[in-house]
């Protein structure tokens, strides 16, 4: 089954935005989709590796020249028995669409020519994409709505509320001899464990190795300070979602980079996984002075 959302609506009215919002949620995402290439963009998305592919497009007023087809391709479709659609139609009051091209201070597409003023453009596109707005399993208005407002509505719409998907998490270990990662958006210190590098046996193996893990798991300050930690992301993290974050850094460091840092990133990685969000670990200075074993 391909699940298959068309986004559509009034210039200004935020579709941009809400095809991101589904690009986030692994959506292979397209604006302005001719609409002679629907269906062969559906039959691509056949051909993927997903066992359930997911795309989105646009269609708008800029495909006049195929106005009078993309409602008949949308029909098809939805007879279609292999795939999921999704029709969502974006629109705001006028005043709303007026003031968003006056902040933009972008041309509608129906005025570039300069001889069509925006309120005769508007009017004019209602009634182009009336017959789209009749085929939509939702229509939003988007006037009162902030960007996160929007960005969230769209991914429950069409996700069914699995927003923690759309957060990526990157979770990297560092060492401070070799500098804070700059893309890092919340850092945590573990130097105040007990460094393994100072253990003959455990000197030249890495966070990664169990015989480390055992090590920090039995001290005393270690499972005390994961709680905290990791009730600390359990709170945080549904908010960053709902503010509309996408993607998260989180950066664990230890003098070197190379046991204590990459044992906390691990477990951090593996409980984020459990909790519902997309995480990837980073090491990024762990094969630095491997020979030397870094501290």
């Amino acid at each position: 089954m391909t699940n298959l959302v068309v986004i559509s609506g009034l210039s200004g009215s935020g579709k941009t935005l809400a095809l991101r919002s589904l690009e986030d949620l692994d959506y292979f995402a397209v604006d302005n989709l001719p609409v002679a290439l629907i269906e062969p963009f559906v039959e691509l998305l056949d051909r993927g590796e997903p066992e359930e592919p997911s795309g989105a497009f646009v269609v708008d007023v800029r495909e006049l020249r195929h106005k009078d087809v993309s409602p008949r391709v949308i029909e098809r479709l939805r007879d279609n028995p292999d795939i999921r659609l999704t029709v969502v139609f974006l629109e705001a009051r006028e005043g709303t669409l007026i003031q968003r091209f006056s902040e933009s201070r972008r041309p509608h597409p129906l005025s570039r020519s300069g001889d069509v003023g925006l309120e005769a453009a508007f009017e004019r596109e209602r009634e182009l994409l009336a017959e789209l707005r009749a085929l939509a399993d939702r229509v939003i208005s988007t006037d009162r709505m902030s960007p996160h407002d929007l960005r969230r509505l769209i991914q429950e719409t069409v996700a069914g509320g699995r927003l923690e998907q759309a957060l990526q998490c990157e979770v990297i270990s560092f060492g401070f001899k070799y500098g804070i990662p700059r893309e890092a958006d919340m850092l945590f210190d573990v130097r105040f464990l007990r460094n393994p590098y100072f253990m003959p046996e455990l000197r030249g193996l890495s966070g990664r190795d169990e015989e480390v893990v055992e090590f920090l798991h039995g001290l005393p300050d270690y499972e005390t300070f994961m709680d905290h930690l990791k009730g600390l992301l359990s709170f945080v993290m549904p908010r960053f979602v709902g503010e509309g974050k996408s993607y998260l850094s989180l950066a664990v460091g230890c003098t070197g980079g190379r046991h204590r840092s990459v044992a906390v990133a691990e477990e951090l990685a593996g409980f984020l996984d459990k909790s519902g969000y997309r995480s990837s670990v980073r090491h990024r200075d762990l094969d630095r002075d491997a020979n030397r074993g870094g501290r």
